[in-house]
């Protein structure tokens, strides 16, 4: 479904080489906006861009690193000029019981899912609180997860990291909202994503736990997800959802 997008919106969209943040690019574009794909795999980036056409630019940058993001700021910067609309979309989800004390995995969600965040608010932020004063609209959104929420055995790390996006964007929104950026959460349930293929414990993965809550719940698609990202963003500049959550019929 098409949503307006009033004034032509530019997008920055972290993540996007595959699922939400993918499927939210194509949104996007399909709704009018030029958007900026992030990703670290270029030839990801390079097929999608194609596909989409000329309002998507593909950048391909590392959220961990700053100096990629700060980088990947100077190329949306000369292609597209200021940002108005940021959607924080990358993410990693690799569950193992603390027990086994991966410091490699936590390091990589926190690196990523809330550190990678961050670093992409210091390098656009200052492009949403230029454009709200000159009467644009302007939003922020970060995907966040139920798991923010709802314990999950063997996901303590990923689910603490989500728990931070939700609370730093609920901060973020007693800074920004004065200055009339918008910030939202959006919180998925189980979405059919390539998430699941990181995930180095069989026990747990497609053929284990993950796999068996997808035979019996179902799961939301991407689009899902990214018709309600449209949505959002589609409001009157002076209406925030502040934080969404989004759950296949059958997930309690």
């Amino acid at each position: 479904m098409a949503h307006p997008t009033p004034d032509g919106r530019t997008a920055v969209v972290t993540g996007a080489a595959s699922g939400i943040g993918e499927a939210v690019a194509r949104q996007l574009v399909a709704d009018g906006a030029r958007v900026a794909l992030l990703a670290r795999r270029e030839d990801r980036l390079e097929q999608l861009a194609a596909e989409l056409g000329p309002n998507a630019l593909a950048v391909p940058a590392d959220v961990t690193d700053p100096a990629s993001v700060d980088a990947a700021r100077q190329q949306v910067h000369a292609a597209l000029g200021r940002v108005d609309l940021v959607v924080n979309a990358a993410g990693v989800m690799l569950p193992n019981p603390v027990d086994d004390g991966r410091i490699d995995e936590w390091t990589r969600m926190i690196d990523t899912n809330l550190t990678g965040v961050l670093h992409v608010v210091r390098a656009f932020g200052p492009d949403l609180v230029a454009a709200a004063a000159a009467g644009a609209t302007a939003d922020l959104l970060n995907v966040s997860s139920i798991g923010a929420h709802v314990v999950f055995p063997n996901y303590a790390v990923y689910g603490a990291t989500k728990a931070a996006v939700t609370q730093l964007s609920a901060a973020l929104r007693s800074e920004y909202g004065p200055r009339d950026v918008r910030v939202t959460t959006v919180e998925p349930g189980l979405t059919d994503t390539e998430l699941g293929s990181h995930i180095d414990n069989p026990a747990l993965g497609p053929d284990g736990q993950l796999g068996a809550m997808f035979d019996a719940i179902g799961a939301l698609s991407p689009a899902d997800v990214a018709d309600l990202v449209g949505y959002v963003v589609g409001r009157p500049r002076h209406v925030n959802l502040r934080h969404v959550v989004v759950l296949p019929t059958r997930q309690a």
